[in-house]
């Protein structure tokens, strides 16, 4: 319970949590950033670390001269492309032995709902679940189990990636440094967190519901 409001606390006050690692690590942070990021996007296991959030507090830091943008946004989106290589080949390779295993630290919840995404949509999955919490994990894990063809799931994965990190780091540079943003963080954060969850959950039981073409 102490490390899952430990991660709440991060998530939820990553400005002043991202603030504070640049003040004591210096250039070191753009590797945290990094890391971050691949194992959000590249451990199956690992679905709820703050990639939204941290993409947008990112563009804001460099908005207020705190981080080197390009250098930041270049290392997250090289990231974001290796993670969900990674998280390809693990499906596509361990996939059906960790789905039959019935693991208790793997999210078979978020998985499902990923996998309705992908039964329905097809490829798109991969870039539309970049902006998707949990799903974005579960989704290049789903297509590795389905052994989606790795070079269309490449096109996918790098298009997917670009629209995240450059798009939500612009946006956490354009708008996070408004008065009105900062004052009012924490809800925003939350609204990144909820208002995806919740069009995720819909979007999956609608999958489930409605016949494959």
């Amino acid at each position: 319970m102490e490390i899952l409001n430990l991660l709440l606390d991060f998530i939820l006050h990553i400005d002043r949590h991202l603030a504070l690692l640049v003040q004591e690590h210096g250039v070191w942070i753009y590797w945290v950033l990094f890391l971050i990021v691949f194992v959000e996007t590249g451990v199956v296991v690992m679905p709820f670390l703050p990639g939204d959030s941290l993409l947008f507090v990112v563009g804001a830091m460099g908005g207020a001269g705190m981080l080197n943008l390009p250098l930041a946004l270049g290392l997250m989106l090289i990231a974001a492309i290796a993670g969900d290589q990674c998280n390809y080949l693990i499906g596509r390779y361990f996939g059906q032995r960790l789905l039959d295993g019935n693991h208790r630290w793997f999210n078979r919840k978020a998985y499902d709902q990923a996998h309705a995404f992908y039964e329905k949509y097809g490829g798109i999955t991969i870039i539309a679940a970049r902006f998707f919490p949990f799903i974005r994990t579960f989704a290049p894990f789903v297509a590795g189990v389905a052994h989606m063809d790795r070079a269309r799931f490449t096109v996918f994965n790098v298009v997917g990636a670009v629209v995240w990190v450059i798009g939500v780091g612009l946006l956490g540079y354009v708008f996070g440094n408004i008065p009105w943003v900062q004052q009012h963080f924490e809800k925003f954060i939350w609204a990144l967190i909820l208002v995806p969850g919740l069009l995720a959950a819909w979007g999956a039981f609608k999958a489930r519901r409605q016949p494959l073409p």
